[in-house]
């Protein structure tokens, strides 16, 4: 209880400040992190939280159901000149990058140093709300990063999965992991569809208006059950069913979108608040210059120079090519896989987790402090009606900052 209580003391403070966030560099995210760090082992011990907990990997289903749905096929087809280099080569050259600095830094054997470069290639836009939540931000870039956010978590999870079992010498890991991935697309796909085209063409199957929020959430909680009773791969079901709705039923999809935006939004700042809680002193302090040079090369060069090299040729202005290479900030689906590899039990799983942790503690406070900054450069104001009084209401984007 004393991390629900935590949880619930830092999420009143940081909607609080949500207006003063959207104009500075002040960070819900970072907020969430600092409190999770305070509260833990490593300093307080007001809550214990051990790697092998499920919380976090249970609550990483909600988070790509909702980023699926920003994946429909009409946003994709839209955007994908742009978002197709972004994952189809600037993503596999931030794994590589990653990995050969991982390999001769640190020590690591290929197949771990390639995991860590998978576990590090997603993004999050959560820590760049002032770019990806303003309408008056460039449409093309915008969706640049979200597109590219939404479908990069569950793109790198089959790497990440592949060179988790190369790392476990598994021989049949790969065989095992290709039946979950599979039965997880094709549930992830079948059962929303199936439910989609049943509310589409029966005349009994009516939703009340007020419910209609529900509906999708329904289909999560159902598809999260069925691919444990399977062994199916939750994690690709969730963003394949988040997709495949929002392709049907874009009706169901922009009635959950409130409402999964912020249930999302509070999932992963319990991520981080729990990912904060595993950060202990004794954790990170054996980590020599390599590693953290890893954190920071990851950051500041791997990412910048793998997305500039994507977007050459492309009708982006300098300013938003420069905003897009420096807005691939690690969130979510990194600490998810980093709790993956440090629950495996692996030869180095202790410090593929030190790593990811390191350098999404430094992404957090990197990028999550600079788009207030980067979006002002692209002569981009936040909005004017946010809250002022005490008493006024929260813009909607703004609690994404």
């Amino acid at each position: 209880m004393a991390l629900v209580l935590a949880f619930g003391v830092v999420l009143l403070i940081s909607v609080s400040l949500s207006g003063v966030a959207a104009r500075t560099v002040l960070s819900t995210a970072l907020l969430f992190l600092l409190a999770g760090a305070l509260i833990g082992d490593g300093v307080f011990g007001f809550v214990t939280v051990a790697p092998s907990d499920s919380l976090v990997v249970t609550l990483a289903d909600i988070v790509l159901f909702t980023d699926g749905q920003r994946a429909n096929v009409p946003a994709l087809r839209e955007g994908w000149r742009l978002s197709g280099r972004a994952l189809g080569l600037a993503m596999p050259l931030t794994m590589a990058l990653i990995a050969v600095p991982a390999h001769w830094l640190v020590g690591l054997d290929w197949p771990t140093a390639f995991l860590v470069g998978a576990i590090l290639s997603p993004t999050d836009p959560v820590f760049a709300a002032a770019i990806v939540g303003r309408q008056d931000v460039p449409l093309r870039l915008r969706r640049l990063l979200n597109v590219e956010s939404g479908l990069n978590d569950g793109l790198a999870l089959p790497f990440v999965l592949i060179f988790l079992a190369t790392a476990q010498h598994k021989d049949s890991g790969l065989a095992d992991i290709a039946v979950e991935l599979v039965l997880g697309l094709v549930l992830g796909i079948v059962l929303p569809a199936a439910v989609a085209l049943a509310w589409r063409w029966s005349k009994i199957l009516t939703i009340e208006p007020r419910l209609q929020a529900l509906g999708p959430l329904a289909i999560a909680v159902t598809l999260y059950g069925a691919c444990h009773l399977t062994h199916a791969n939750p994690y690709l079901a969730a963003f394949a069913a988040g997709s495949t709705l929002a392709t049907l039923d874009r009706v169901a999809s922009e009635h959950y979108e409130p409402f999964g935006e912020l249930l999302s939004e509070t999932t992963k700042f319990a991520a981080l608040l729990v990912f904060g809680a595993l950060i202990t002193p004794e954790r990170i302090g054996h980590l020599g210059v390599g590693a953290w040079v890893i954190a920071i090369v990851a950051i500041v060069l791997v990412r910048p120079a793998a997305m500039l090299v994507s977007l050459i040729r492309t009708p982006l202005s300098r300013g938003e090519r420069a905003a897009a290479a420096w807005f691939g900030p690690k969130g979510f689906a990194s600490v998810v896989y980093g709790l993956l590899a440090l629950q495996s039990g692996i030869t180095d799983s202790e410090m593929v987790f030190d790593l990811v942790a390191v350098t999404i503690a430094l992404s957090i406070v990197l990028h999550s402090s600079t788009d207030v900054p980067v979006a002002r450069m692209l002569r981009v104001e936040p909005p004017d009606n946010l809250p002022t009084g005490k008493h006024a209401p929260v813009h909607p984007e703004a609690t994404a900052q």
